[in-house]
């Protein structure tokens, strides 16, 4: 096959790939298109067999990290942990929605960057939608909150999301470096949001609610907090010893699963229906369609667009990129096209391509998976997002947030260095 037949492609399977990914026909899950295209284009060449086997290899660890904390946030689920968050927030809010607001951002900050974003779409979501039904407050502000900062609020840590383990593998930092560097962009990019919202909810939020009735609170799930926080001390003394984060991930919900599978609240087959297997193909598949893109052009092209440099217009740039990427071909797509570019630039660029996709798919409900599967789930609840909304929210939050949390990743590489 030319290069150019190549090419046409492998462009043609991403955007039907992506496609059916936004879509989900029928409820299909999104590796029902994309394993058929990856092996379209190794089958006909549009990417080598020694490329596709090289990006298996970089995405496995990356994919059993991901199966791990998956496993690990439903254990913590049915261990209570959730419930418990929703009680805290309907009992501590005293009917306030601006009080509620905070503490969904409080809530939803630290589970994303603890537990993952999907932890924060899939979990926390429901049981935001409970707590303002049961405080008979308006649920839009907080319901999106949840969406938004499964995005933004992802930055703190190399297990937030899947963008930050492919970029904490590019970095060459260490977990706690990568966290240090991040940790002061990930606090601007909050605080921009929670600004945002309490003006652009203003009606909703002063709309009222009432205090709950008094219930005895669950107990607090301290079996699965400790378990948790012993999961990211494991992080951090794995990556001081050049082990991947997939093994702290791996103990943590081995821990939990002997547990429930002691006590029979779960069973083999649900903690293999919880790693989510169609999922980690997708991403293969993905990535190795991604692979076919780059290895035919793409990758070239956008060279010509990445600064070099590691001033601040020049991070505001490479964000800026990312962002406008991730919104047309998706956050995931986008940061296995840019990795490569940006690496050999450093890591403060590889950490502004990370910006860029974790914040940008604010903007479009196709930037990120986490924000197609937010409003699935908010569909589920009678409470179909609105485009229009959802758009002028994000033109609202996306370019402050973004240079917000791009500056404060140059304060952050002056102070403390790579």
């Amino acid at each position: 096959m030319n290069a150019s037949s190549a090419e046409a492609l492998s462009v043609v399977l991403l955007l039907a790939v992506l496609a059916c990914a936004v879509m989900r026909p029928r409820g299909w899950p999104e590796a029902v298109v994309a394993v058929p295209a990856a092996v379209v284009v190794i089958a006909t060449g549009a990417i080598s067999l020694d490329h596709a086997r090289a990006e298996a290899e970089q995405l496995g660890p990356v994919m059993g990290f991901l199966a791990a904390v998956l496993v690990l946030a439903r254990l913590c689920d049915e261990e209570g942990l959730f419930h418990a968050c929703g009680a805290w927030m309907a009992r501590t809010s005293t009917g306030r929605p601006r009080r509620l607001l905070a503490q969904v951002f409080a809530a939803a900050s630290l589970i994303t960057a603890v537990l993952s974003l999907d932890a924060t779409v899939v979990l926390l979501t429901p049981v935001v939608f409970a707590t303002a039904a049961r405080l008979g407050a308006r649920s839009r502000p907080h319901v999106y909150a949840c969406a938004h900062l499964a995005n933004s609020a992802s930055l703190l840590l190399p297990v937030s999301n899947l963008t930050n383990l492919l970029a904490f593998a590019a970095s060459g930092l260490s977990f706690t470096r990568f966290a240090a560097l991040m940790t002061l962009p990930w606090l601007v990019a909050i605080g921009i949001e929670y600004a945002v919202f309490r003006r652009f909810f203003a009606a909703d939020l002063d709309a009222g609610a009432s205090a709950p009735p008094a219930v005895a609170a669950p107990p607090v799930p301290v079996f699965a907090l400790v378990v948790v926080a012993c999961t990211l001390a494991g992080f951090v003394i794995t990556s001081a010893f050049g082990i991947g984060p997939a093994w702290a991930a791996l103990a943590g919900a081995v821990v939990l699963a002997v547990r429930a599978l002691a006590r029979r609240r779960t069973t083999p087959v649900a903690l293999v229906r919880a790693a989510d297997l169609p999922f980690l193909a997708f991403v293969l598949a993905l990535g190795i369609v991604v692979r076919a893109v780059v290895d035919n052009g793409l990758g070239e092209a956008l060279g010509h667009l990445v600064p070099d440099g590691g001033t601040l217009p020049a991070l505001l740039a490479i964000a800026a990129l990312a962002a406008v990427l991730a919104n047309l071909i998706n956050n995931l797509p986008a940061v296995l096209v840019l990795l490569p570019l940006s690496a050999p630039l450093g890591a403060g660029a590889v950490l502004a391509v990370l910006i860029g996709v974790n914040i940008g798919p604010n903007l479009t409900y196709a930037g990120s998976l986490a924000t197609l599967l937010w409003r699935r789930i908010a569909r589920e609840h009678d409470s179909d997002p609105d485009l229009k909304e959802f758009t002028r929210l994000g033109l609202l939050t996306v370019p402050a947030t973004l240079a917000g949390a791009v500056t404060a990743l140059w304060l952050s590489l002056h102070a403390i260095g790579t």
